[in-house]
């Protein structure tokens, strides 16, 4: 009874934070939040209904990356990658961290929050916001073919540049594990995730992956690799 009644707590914890944050704004750049999160993990499921709350903004990027080392307790989670695993691990060194958990929110590459406080969600997101874009994303579509182009402003680094496809909602039965027996949703669960090339601060266009009904596709600069990211756009279906 305590377990549902803290899921329940969560949930409306979420709805009240987020319902504060404004809609997209025409300039406001947007903020990429990734969380890492399992299906084998009990503690997720709160964290996993904030990241859909904050998936329905346009100018927040929630990306749900499943990680597998809770596989062991009796439950596979069909949307872990180990490359995922290794970019929590990668952003634990960058940040100088000691350990790995779940769920994690890493939010614009700075700032890391326990994804189920969604009060510190909101700060986090609140305190990137304060800081500007140094590139501007920009996702169209031109005859048929999906393309990123990114313009330099404000100085412009070098960085790395990432893009990830992800379906918007998924649904699971699991057996097994923390959460057998539950039936939950997740959102904008991402299936590939690529390093494009290194960003020199130059103006630079790419063909990128289509998204299809129910999908989405997420381009961004970060410098370091999981460092700072200094711009992002979506574009979804």
């Amino acid at each position: 009874m305590r377990k549902t009644a803290f899921a329940i707590r969560a949930a409306l914890c979420a709805l009240f934070a987020f319902a504060a944050l404004p809609k997209q704004a025409e300039a406001e750049p947007a903020v990429v939040v990734e969380l890492f999160t399992s299906q084998g993990c009990y503690s997720c499921p709160p964290a996993d209904e904030v990241l859909g709350k904050l998936a329905e903004y346009e100018d927040i990027i929630a990306l749900s990356l499943h990680v597998d080392y809770w596989d062991y307790l009796g439950w596979r989670d069909t949307f872990a990658q180990k490359a995922f695993t290794r970019r929590q691990f990668d952003y634990r060194n960058y940040m100088g961290e000691r350990v790995v958990y779940t769920p994690q929110m890493i939010v614009q590459g700075v700032n890391r929050v326990t994804g189920q406080h969604s009060m510190s969600v909101k700060d986090a997101i609140a305190q990137v916001r304060a800081t500007k874009d140094l590139a501007k994303i920009e996702i169209f579509e031109s005859d048929g073919v999906v393309k990123g182009r990114i313009s330099p402003m404000n100085g412009g680094a070098k960085a790395d540049v990432y893009v990830a496809k992800y379906t918007r909602a998924e649904t699971i039965q699991i057996a097994r594990g923390e959460n057998g027996g539950k039936t939950l949703t997740y959102h904008n669960v991402v299936r590939e995730m690529t390093s494009l090339q290194e960003w020199r601060g130059d103006a630079v266009e790419y063909d990128l992956p289509s998204p299809g009904p129910g999908e989405g596709i997420a381009l961004w600069v970060q410098g370091d690799g999981v460092g700072p990211i200094l711009a992002a756009a979506k574009f979804e279906r």
